[in-house]
């Protein structure tokens, strides 16, 4: 049996603009994705 994968992606600036839109396609993708921002909004 072959081990599973799993792959993680962390973002910074994941709060909007350009991050945001990364963690998004990033998610859609399949993988797990680690958020970071400055300010929780």
């Amino acid at each position: 049996m072959e081990p599973q994968v799993r792959r993680t992606a962390l973002v910074t600036g994941a709060n909007r603009g350009i991050g945001l839109a990364t963690a998004r396609a990033l998610a859609r993708a399949g993988l797990a994705v680690v958020l970071t921002a400055r300010r929780e909004s």
